[in-house]
């Protein structure tokens, strides 16, 4: 990071400090739009202050461009058969089941070649957990080349997506825990996979969800899991990530963002305003921290935004300290002896991929895939190869006898629609 960028993140940190007092204070008409740099920080996944790209294009035609590739984008629209789980304190899961087609000679047929080879897969349900401030549709590139090929389950997590707000939060003012989450993807393979061989599937929150499930109950994994992908996830020590920031700022921001946010989620209204207000500040802090490439098709950064600009604040401070708290690497010890794949970008200032290392360091017959130019959000920058890899773990778990490389489906660029 250069010089004037470090010091425009002190001049960030400082303001959401300030914010945060004023706020305090009962300020909070004045502090909401500062506010809204650190809120539009932890929405996108990395807890900290960044640095800000001067905007030159005009607001409105800024507007006008979203509002293009919002209507135009044709990601995240994929549905598929709805569904119900209910968590251990009643909380609504949300999730759509994808089930098999059967074989003609279609399209269909070509890309379950082009997939696995000729030979038809088994019956395994592959279930795919999303990540913060995210939702099911996060998968949407992957979910499109595996539709109809084979049996998948996407839900969203508890205060995501269409699931319901989290009831032991909103009741009991409680933060939500990892562990909860491991016990909520419980009750939705229960609900939606109540038998039968399952390859589990989680990206940076979601893996760590994974994990959660396998600590809690670790017969469901030995006696149904047939493999298990890991995306820009950690197992831990997430406290020592530095977001691309220097030494300084981290500590900064450290200190204050736990009472900001809690601060903030407690002016709903008035913060989700200020969050609006400073959309185009958002954007290019959500590009910054979820992809490493600049060719990202437009409408891809778009339709990451519009899933981190939907989760709403007092959401976003209620996750934000179980991830300090994260520790499940005794629970990898679960998966030894199955297909594993970790993969993750080697620019993810999230997640760093030395935590995907680490992991792969544990699980010593894990597949390890590093993607030198990708970030966080490595299944919508680098779909294909995403894909590929998870066909191959498929192979892998005795799905199918063989794996092919996903040839010319999922692409990101802007010629290249879902398929």
């Amino acid at each position: 990071m250069s010089e004037s960028n470090a010091e425009a993140v002190a001049s960030a940190v400082a303001s959401a400090t300030e914010a945060a007092t004023e706020a305090a204070a009962g300020g909070w008409r004045r502090a909401t739009g500062i506010a809204g740099v650190a809120i539009g920080v932890v929405a996108a996944g990395a807890a900290a202050g960044v640095a800000i790209e001067r905007l030159t294009v005009g607001r409105g035609m800024r507007q006008k461009a979203r509002l293009a590739l919002d209507s135009a984008g044709p990601y995240g629209g994929l549905r598929g058969n709805p569904g119900k789980a209910y968590a251990d304190d009643g909380t609504e899961l949300y999730y759509e089941v994808d089930d098999v087609e059967p074989a003609t000679e279609s399209a269909l047929t070509r890309r379950r070649r082009r997939l696995f080879g000729r030979k038809e897969p088994a019956e395994v349900t592959v279930v795919f957990s999303h990540g913060y401030c995210l939702n099911q549709d996060s998968w949407h590139f992957q979910r499109a080349a595996l539709r109809g090929v084979v049996r998948t389950v996407h839900w969203d997590q508890r205060s995501h997506g269409r699931s319901a707000r989290g009831v032991a939060q909103e009741r009991d003012g409680r933060p939500v825990t990892i562990e909860e989450l491991g016990r909520d993807l419980k009750a939705v393979i229960d609900a939606a996979v109540p038998e039968g061989p399952i390859v589990l599937v989680g990206h940076s929150m979601g893996g760590m969800t994974v994990m959660a499930l396998a600590d809690a109950f670790p017969d469901l994994v030995r006696e149904r899991v047939v493999g298990v992908a890991l995306v820009g996830t950690s197992s831990g020590r997430l406290g020592e990530v530095n977001f691309g920031l220097p030494v300084a700022g981290v500590n900064a921001v450290r200190r204050v963002l736990p009472g900001v946010l809690k601060a903030l989620g407690q002016r709903v209204e008035l913060v989700e305003k200020g969050r609006r207000a400073t959309a185009d500040l958002f954007a290019g802090i959500i590009k910054r921290y979820s992809f490493a490439t600049r060719d990202v098709d437009p409408a891809v950064a778009r339709f990451a935004e519009r899933m981190i600009e939907s989760t709403p604040i007092d959401v976003v401070a209620e996750y934000y300290p179980a991830f300090n708290d994260h520790d499940k690497t005794e629970a990898l010890a679960h998966f030894a002896g199955l297909p594993v794949l970790v993969l993750a970008g080697v620019r993810d200032l999230v997640t760093p991929s030395e935590h995907s290392e680490a992991i792969a360091g544990l699980l010593p017959d894990a597949e390890l895939v590093l993607v030198p130019d990708a970030g966080h959000l490595v299944m919508l920058e680098h779909p294909e190869l995403v894909t590929d890899r998870l066909a191959d773990l498929l192979a892998r778990a005795g799905a199918v006898p063989a794996a092919a490389t996903v040839d010319g489906y999922g692409s990101t660029s802007s010629s290249a629609g879902p398929g």
